[in-house]
Formats: structure tokens, sequence, C-alpha cells
């Protein structure tokens, strides 16, 4: 019986963003201007922080790998969302829903970590100065980007096997515009429970560890900041972490904003409203962030620019 319950479900459907028609072809527009956007930026990003020497430093080396997950997530989730706004049903076969799945937990997870190594990477930059180049080595920056990949690639396959291989019952259709864990587990009648608390216990443990490294590393920084002498050394100390610290309230604010709702007001309208957010907006956000508040990236873009124009060959 269980095996036949599992095979007669071979698609699902979404019930997307919205479900009013009226509003489906305006969101196609704004959303594939978003994805647009987010794919030029973050792909402009990975390019100049791999093509100019000056930014082969372990903070590009970090915002390059922010770059990828962003392009990442927004690929995995935009593309099919764009599709679903201009045919009838938005369907969605078994085995693309659970790869769709698998690289948003991928994706998601990685990013909450790669944030905080870039809090610690700004924490050594401005408390141990003189020692930055030792302690940020490059067989350190590399282990505090390859340590998160392995944890989210264990967990991405951990979670989406546990939900994937158990029974799905009832109705096939999925409150939301991607294949999420969290809607997909309230639809299972076996192992819905045990999945659920697994589900929950990793997220409270992501989200609480990364955000905890960030706090300290902030909370030393703000101390170091606070006992420097000097306006103009502040100055440069706070502009050094504005970036990253626009990017993480951002990100984390949208994810809290999900989990500290009351139960009695917490809907899946409210779910999509925030993973709108994390999933689509900060992709597009975050080059916009590192880019425009910052001198290096702009030279680097300028640089590009004009090595460009230098090897047009005019004859």
């Amino acid at each position: 019986m269980h095996q036949q319950n599992l095979t007669l479900l071979t698609e699902f459907i979404l019930i997307g963003v919205t479900r009013r028609p009226e509003l489906q072809f305006p969101l196609f527009g704004i959303f594939l201007i978003i994805h647009v956007i987010t794919v030029v930026g973050n792909l402009g990003m990975i390019i100049l922080t791999k093509v100019d020497s000056h930014l082969h430093t372990p903070m590009y080396f970090f915002i390059r790998h922010l770059a990828f997950i962003d392009l990442g997530n927004s690929t995995v989730i935009c593309p099919k969302m764009l599709i679903n706004f201009i045919v009838e049903q938005n369907t969605m076969s078994y085995y693309t829903c659970a790869t769709q799945m698998a690289f948003f937990i991928l994706f998601i997870i990685s990013e909450l970590f790669i944030l905080s190594a870039m809090a610690y990477d700004r924490y050594v930059a401005i408390c141990n100065p003189l020692l930055y180049n030792v302690i940020m080595s490059p067989r350190l920056c590399h282990v505090l980007v390859d340590i998160p990949y392995l944890y989210s690639a264990f967990q991405t396959l951990m979670i989406t096997i546990k939900i994937f291989t158990s029974t799905f019952c009832g109705s096939n259709i999925i409150s939301h515009f991607y294949c999420d864990d969290v809607p997909l587990s309230h639809m299972l009648c076996s192992n819905a429970r045990e999945i659920q608390l697994l589900i929950v216990l990793f997220s409270a443990f992501n989200l609480i560890s990364s955000l905890l490294i960030v706090l300290v590393s902030y909370m030393t920084i703000l101390l170091a900041i606070c006992r420097m002498h000097s306006a103009e050394g502040r100055t440069k100390s706070f502009s050094t972490c504005g970036s990253h610290l626009t990017a993480v309230v951002v990100f984390y604010g949208s994810l809290l904003f999900v989990d500290v709702q009351p139960k009695s007001t917490h809907s899946f309208d409210t779910d999509k409203t925030a993973s709108v957010f994390y999933t689509l907006i900060i992709p597009m956000l975050n080059p916009l962030i590192y880019s425009l508040r910052n001198k290096e990236v702009q030279n680097a873009f300028y640089r590009s620019g004009e090595s460009n124009v230098q090897h047009v060959d005019f004859s």
C-alpha cells in the first residue's frame, strides 16, 4: 500500500506567489527584471573578484562564494517561477520538486555560514590587522568555505531523502511558489512528525549558531572601534564592515521575521513574502551592496573597463 501511494504521486501543483490573475503579468515583469539584475550582478562579482589581482584577498574570496550562492539560489527558484506566471497550471514533477528543494536547502544553509565566516574575517581585519594575512591564510579561507558546503550537503541529502522516501497523502497542492521542505513536510502521512522536528531542530541550530558567530564578531569589533583614539581609524573600521553588516541585517532580518511570528498569526502567505525576500530580493541586493559602497570593487570595475578599451584593435 505504501509503495502504491508513493508511485501514484507523479507531480505537484504550486499555488505560486499570488492567486489573483490580474497580478500575474505585472509580477512576471518585476521578477524577470529582478532575476536579470541578480544574474548580471552576481556573475559580474564572480568574474571581477577572479580576474582582478587587487581583489585576491580573503574578503573578496568570501564575497565571490556569496555571489555564487546567491546566483545559485535565484537560478534554482526564479526561472520556474517565471514560467508559472504565464502557464495556466503551475505543475512540477516529483523529481524536479525534489531537486529544487535540495538545491534550495543547500544554498540557504551555505549562505548562513558564509556570512558568519565573513564576520570572522572582518573581526580579524579590525582586531588583528598586523596578523591579518597570517591568520586568514588561503588554507583557513578554504576551510571556512568548504566546511559550510559539506555540512549543507549532508543536511540537504538527509532532509530530501527523508521527505521523498516518505508517503504523501491527500492533496498534491503546495501552498508556495517553490518546493520548500516545510509545506512538503505537512503533506506527509508517514514520518511527518519526525521530519518536522528534524527541520525545526536543524533550522534553529543553523540560525542560532551562525548568528552567534556574527554577534560575537561584531561585539568584539565594536569594542575595538570604541578603544580607537583617531576618528579617521574609527571611520575606516566602520566602512570596512559596513557592506557586510548591511547584508547580514537584511538576510537574518527576513529569516527571523518568519521564525519569531506567533503561531496564531503565522501563515504560509507571510512565509511566502519573507521567502521572496531571502530567495530573490537579497541575491539581487548583495552585489549592489558590495559594489555601490565599496571603492575597491568600483576601482576594479574601472580597471577592467580600461583594459578592455586598450585591447580593442582599431586598425
